[in-house]
């Protein structure tokens, strides 16, 4: 057994993710900075992403950021060899980023059904196809996307982000049998209820836009009863598990889906 350090830290590595301005996103970044990883962090918020990288950086640890929209084969490939002609490489890549999809099947127009399919689906494959190289390059890496609970609870109305989500988990897969020889790894992370901005979406605000706190409690309190634990997720709980995902401690791991929901899906 190795040092428990070493095999779980990120000291060297270099990591990509997105999503990075604010709730998991911003997490993942966090925690994989303080483990030793220079990350690059990507956001369609290019202000609010490099209050982020600001914050990393202020602690000691190496971050920079910049603005992505990865609904653009582009702008994800820019944000890849930023990584490179940053910092020399790239060994972990988190494809984070995604967007709500509200409405049920029968009232989806095209545009509505395009808009969520590039940014959660395609934008999630865009990374992947970017990394690879240069993953290959560097003997192996870790590619962690991001999925959903919603893919084994389906939801009324929740339909077209469910779709979209699904559509990860079996890119996941896949890409996992195709790049396993290359030393790189492809692991899904399936969040269950997590309180973030993206979770609260829904919520009853005030005439001042600030939550009602009745509407929040009662929200929680759904969200604890799924649980076996009676808890609900915090952004850092997904963001541990993708340090995990990103290290070498899971080196056998690869083509899995991880379900972090606090048990909501047992025995499904």
């Amino acid at each position: 057994m190795g040092d428990l350090n070493e095999t779980f830290g990120l000291a060297g590595r270099i990591a990509v993710g997105t999503g990075a301005a604010s709730g998991i996103g911003r997490a993942v970044a966090e925690i994989l900075a303080e483990a030793g990883a220079q990350v690059v962090l990507g956001d369609l918020d290019a202000e609010g992403a490099e209050g982020v990288a600001k914050s990393i950086r202020e602690r000691g640890d190496a971050a920079v950021a910049q603005g992505c929209n990865v609904g653009s084969r582009e702008e994800v490939d820019a944000l890849v060899d930023r990584a490179a002609s940053e910092f020399g490489g790239l060994d972990v890549l988190c494809n984070v980023a995604g967007v709500p999809a509200d409405g049920l099947v029968e009232s989806l127009t095209d545009e509505e059904v395009d808009r969520v399919f590039a940014i959660n689906l395609k934008g999630t494959l865009y990374g992947c196809q970017a990394a690879i190289p240069r993953m290959a390059a560097r003997g192996g890496g870790s590619i962690i996307n991001v999925s959903s609970g919603a893919i084994d609870l389906p939801v009324p109305g929740f339909s077209l982000y469910s779709m979209t989500k699904a559509a990860v988990a079996q890119l996941t897969h896949s890409l996992a049998q195709e790049v396993g020889d290359r030393g790189i790894r492809v692991n899904a992370l399936a969040p269950g209820a997590t309180i973030t901005n993206f979770t609260k979406r829904r919520l009853e605000r005030d005439e001042d836009g600030k939550i009602d706190q009745a509407s929040f409690d009662q929200f929680v309190g759904s969200m604890e009863s799924m649980s076996p634990l009676g808890l609900v997720g915090e952004a850092s709980d997904q963001g541990y598990l993708v340090l995990y995902l990103a290290s070498d401690a899971s080196r056998f791991c690869t083509g899995q889906i991880w379900r972090s929901n606090g048990g909501a899906t047992t025995g499904r």
